[in-house]
């Protein structure tokens, strides 16, 4: 068998690194607390010694171990490193393949919430003709397709990565949808690959507004509010992507040896995506332990921030468009603007939601669903 067959894959974490992560835990030195513990220097002590107590004790990672490999998963060397995904076929005839990707600091766990809906409609109420053949990849560097060994994974490379998977697969033509750093990768899979994605849907978008003072006269309210959260943000919460893209592996050092220096990194995120949305549900904590156990377990907490780096500062600025079809999917809490977003991409269908969140497959996953479907059958793809 040669590197580039797919192999079947099975998660099997060892009980040794269970009981080492417990070992660990109880281990903990903690940092003195800041004076009346204000979240507003990072996430309080007494916050994360509940997810560590809860870590340590009763959550049960065999029982999320069990949910995550009901669904078929995959590895294969493209490109000199590992890509670790599942591939879900529905049992639909008419189905479509699509890929489905996030960011960080996500995990393929966090699919679950959609992955039925999208696979087989009828099980959640849906109409079949909805289906599609599911393929969600683990970018190198996250999870487990391990640490890259092969130099920089920048968005092109993890875009082309990402076609060649398709195709390994053998399929000739399909949609693509992200998140996060997969709402950047899908558009660029389609700059890469126009004639074969046929379809880019994305959430959590994000993208630099234009340096002219001029493209934001005529904003609306809500757009304006949008940017004006996104300056927040970006001068309140935004330390994490500043030293990733710069120093990523000074910071591996700490999330490779403690797991509540991992914990602690990652559980700052989700509750800034949480506090985006004012009200909004908190995600379900096994789901962030989850997430937080397959870095550890697989050392890739380092290893997934170096995309910031190797994405290079023009990540998130216009570029090139495809002229392939494009929705995008605006939830409570996302900074995207239309006419920003539209010399980049050839939008076909534009939703804005006023509930949801930056991870809207855990925080608004039926909505998320039904958008990703209304897109994928007004192209008529099936």
């Amino acid at each position: 068998m040669t590197r580039e067959k797919i192999r079947p894959f099975r998660i099997d974490i060892p009980d040794a690194d269970l009981s080492d992560l417990r070992q660990r835990l109880a281990r903990t030195r903690w940092p003195a607390e800041v004076p009346q513990g204000s979240a507003d220097y990072g996430v309080p002590i007494e916050r994360v010694r509940v997810y560590a107590q809860h870590w340590a004790g009763d959550y049960d990672w065999r029982a999320h171990e069990a949910k995550l490999n009901r669904w078929p998963q995959f590895k294969t060397s493209i490109d000199g490193d590992e890509i670790h995904f599942i591939h879900a076929r529905s049992p639909h005839a008419n189905a479509f393949p699509l890929v489905v990707m996030l960011g960080f600091p996500s995990s393929l766990a966090e699919l679950l919430p959609i992955l039925p809906s999208l696979v087989d409609p009828a099980t959640t109420g849906g109409d079949v003709r909805d289906a599609f053949h599911v393929v969600a990849p683990s970018f190198p560097g996250f999870g487990f397709s391990g640490a890259p060994s092969n130099g920089k994974w920048g968005v092109r490379r993890i875009a082309e990565a990402m076609n060649q998977l398709m195709q390994r697969l053998g399929y000739t033509h399909y949609g693509v949808q992200g998140g996060d750093w997969g709402a950047v990768i899908a558009p660029e899979m389609a700059r890469a690959a126009p004639a074969r994605v046929r379809g880019v849907h994305v959430n959590a978008l994000v993208l630099l507004p234009p340096n002219d003072p001029h493209a934001f006269e005529g904003l609306s309210e809500r757009e304006q509010q949008r940017i004006n959260d996104q300056k927040e943000y970006m001068g309140q919460r935004l330390g994490y992507a500043q030293l990733q893209s710069t120093r990523p592996q000074t910071l591996a050092f700490s999330m490779a040896d403690s797991p509540i220096g991992q914990l602690s990194w990652n559980l700052d995120l989700y509750d800034a995506f949480s506090r985006r949305v004012p009200g909004q549900t908190p995600i379900d904590r096994d789901v962030i332990l989850t997430s937080v156990s397959i870095s550890w377990f697989t050392n890739t907490a380092g290893s997934s921030a170096r995309i910031y780096r190797d994405a290079g500062p023009d990540a998130f600025k216009p570029r090139e468009n495809s002229g392939v079809p494009t929705g995008v999917a605006v939830f409570a809490g996302d900074s995207a603007i239309r006419r920003f977003a539209e010399p980049s991409n050839t939008i076909v269908h534009w939703s804005e939601f006023d509930t949801g969140g930056h991870l809207a497959s855990l925080q608004a996953p039926e909505l998320l669903v039904r958008d990703m479907q209304a897109f994928f059958r007004k192209l008529q793809v099936k």
